[in-house]
Formats: structure tokens, C-alpha cells, sequence
């Protein structure tokens, strides 16, 4: 697995093994033994995790994993692990954020994780309307500067707030988004402002939730009610793409390189997008360990230039959707808005009661 320094003190992986899919706000159907399957990435060279405070029962697991790990492999195989996880308020909780609430919530992420720091809370802001968005950016530079934090992100921060946060001087260092062979927003204005202060990008959704994977090769257009949540958010991103006729021209193209590099079409979307300027690693979301193999190869898969050339030609035909990182989620009245989660924390707390 290749690896990359993101800073003098901090390297992690290419690949990133993304929680959601272990979330009890996604789905039941989840691995046996998720601990054992986090053991075997590690071992493999798959060692950095991503979670969140809002991934109901995520960061306890990976909190397991992490002492599981350290008596079978010992201190020095745990110090390669890296864990992202993510600050992300409720929606109802915007207008009266407090210092105090993110400390709590911070403290709630070290004790889950079973960490004495954390190594990337990636900090995530549903309403801009709601201007408290850079006190809070500042309250984590804080816990930063106290030893509770050593890298503050971000998630899913468009282009003029990620400059405002920068400018007040907190070092945010890396950007979770949205980014997909499907949905290119980040290229419209984030990723050259992402360059100028040497951002490091994570890029979640290459595979749009399954879509982008032989399944769904020659299926017929799905029907509602889709299997979850991520397969609906996804859907309107082919929608908006160019529907199900140009998608299926897309996945014939990611045929053809996958049997060429003998992989599967969702290895390709993700090593693709692993070639894009400025993206640092992808995070490939997987329930258990049965795609484990191809995972690997993500990051070995060096497309050639007839291969770009191929899905560049179904990319031309699409329609790019248009704004900033993020846009179109924020607007709760909105297609894709008005199918999203804000208070999942609070949830979270009801399931665990």
C-alpha cells in the first residue's frame, strides 16, 4: 500500500477504510467480527481509518480495534494506524454552540476511540447562515493547542469559508469531500484553492455508495424504494450526471480498463480518482473484508492515457453539476438537501439510550 507524508510528523495510507458503512444509522447488514476486519486492513497496509461522532457505534469500535491491535501487533505496528474523525454539530445545535459543547464532544471522541489525542478531527458546518461557524473553527484550534487534537480538518467546507477559516490562522490541514467520477465540484473553484496552502484532499464517494461497480453494469434503472440512504443520495447524483443511459455508458467504459487491469469497475472509479491533482487518498467504505484484495489495488493502478482518454469521452457528454463543494446538501428544501440527516448526534444518543 502506498503511503504518503502528509507533514514531517504525519504519513498515512492512500487508501482510507471509511466507517460509515458500519454505522448503525446505515445499515444492519454489517460484518461478524469488524474488529478482525480492522485488523486485517491494518495488516495489509490499510491503516488509516475514518469515522465520526455521528456514525452511530463507529468510534467505539474502531476505540476496540485499536486495543486489539496493540496486543497482537505492539506499540510500534499501532503508531502506524491513523484514525480522521469528524466534529459535526447538529443542525439544532448551530445557533447556541458553545465552547463547553465542543469540548464534550471532543473528550466523547477520545474516550470511544480510547486516544489521549486525536489525529484528525475533520470539522464539518451544516448552515453557513449560522455565523458561528468560525468561533467553533477557533474552539478546536484551542483544543488543538491544549494536546487533546494534533491535525484539525475539514468536511465538505466550500471554497470562501475554507479561506476564512485559514485566514484567522487555525492550520487546518486536510478537506474530506464529495468527489467522484460522477460528481466533479471540487474541481469548479476548491481544488486550486486547496493547492495554494497545500490542503491535503480525502475524497469520499468514489464509488457513489455501489453505483460505480460491476452490479449495476447493464442493470435496468433502479426503482424507489432504494436498499439505504447513501444509494438515494447517489441516484440524483446519476440524475443530475446525465441519467441512467449516459451512467451506463460510464460503467462500459470502467469495464473495459477494469478486465484490462484484471480489477473490478469500482477499483478503477477509485484509482482514477486517486490520479486527480491535489488528492491525496480516497476513503473506500466497505462493511467487512471481502473486497479487501481489490481495495490494495487502488493505489497501484496507474491508469494509462487511453484508459483517462476513454472516461474523459463519457465525461464531455454529462452535465457537470454546477457550485462550490457541497452546495446542493445544504439546501434542505432542495432534491438532495431535503433527503439528509442534521441531528444525527442526537440519534445517536436515542439509539444508545
Amino acid at each position: 500500500m502506498q503511503r504518503i507524508k502528509l507533514a514531517s510528523d504525519y504519513e498515512i495510507s492512500r487508501v482510507i477504510r471509511g466507517g460509515w458503512q458500519l454505522s448503525g444509522s446505515h445499515s444492519n447488514n454489517v460484518s461478524d467480527d469488524p474488529v478482525a476486519d480492522m485488523v486485517a486492513f491494518a495488516d495489509a497496509g490499510i491503516t488509516t481509518f475514518d469515522c465520526a461522532d455521528i456514525y452511530t457505534g463507529v468510534e467505539e469500535l474502531i476505540g476496540n480495534f485499536r486495543a486489539e491491535y496493540l496486543k497482537l501487533r505492539g506499540a510500534e505496528a499501532l503508531a502506524l494506524v491513523k484514525v480522521h474523525t469528524k466534529f459535526v454539530p447538529d443542525m439544532a445545535k448551530l445557533a447556541t454552540i458553545s465552547k463547553a459543547y465542543v469540548q464534550d464532544v471532543i473528550d466523547t471522541s477520545l474516550r470511544r476511540l480510547k486516544m489521549d489525542c486525536l489525529d484528525v478531527v475533520q470539522f464539518h458546518w451544516w448552515d453557513y447562515g449560522i455565523d458561528n461557524w468560525l468561533q467553533t473553527a477557533l474552539w478546536l484550534e484551542e483544543l488543538r493547542k491544549a494536546g487533546k487534537i494534533h491535525r484539525i480538518g475539514g468536511t465538505n467546507f466550500d471554497t470562501p469559508h475554507f479561506r476564512a477559516i485559514s485566514e484567522t490562522g487555525v492550520p487546518m490541514s486536510s478537506m474530506q469531500v464529495q468527489y467522484s467520477l460522477l460528481d466533479r465540484r471540487p474541481e469548479n473553484t476548491f481544488i486550486a484553492e486547496a493547492q495554494t496552502r497545500d490542503l491535503a484532499i480525502f475524497c469520499y464517494g468514489t464509488v457513489a455508495g455501489g453505483f460505480l461497480g460491476d452490479k449495476w453494469l447493464g442493470a435496468p434503472e433502479p426503482k424507489a424504494p432504494l436498499e439505504n440512504r447513501s444509494l438515494v443520495k447517489y441516484k440524483l447524483i446519476i440524475d443530475d450526471f446525465g441519467g441512467w443511459a449516459l451512467f451506463q455508458e460510464l460503467l462500459a467504459a470502467l469495464s473495459g480498463i477494469a478486465k484490462k487491469n484484471k480489477v473490478d469497475i469500482a477499483t478503477i472509479a477509485s484509482a482514477a480518482m486517486l490520479q486527480r491533482p491535489g488528492v491525496s487518498s480516497v476513503i473506500v467504505g466497505a462493511r467487512n473484508r471481502s473486497h479487501l484484495v481489490t481495495n490494495l489495488k487502488v493505489a497501484d493502478i496507474q491508469l494509462a492515457a487511453e484508459d483517462l482518454a476513454a472516461i474523459e469521452k463519457v465525461l464531455a457528454k454529462s452535465t457537470p453539476l454546477e457550485g462550490d463543494v457541497y452546495a446542493l446538501e445544504r439546501d434542505v428544501t432542495g432534491r438532495h438537501g431535503s433527503i439528509m440527516k442534521y441531528n444525527l448526534n442526537d440519534e445517536a444518543k436515542e439509539k444508545r439510550a
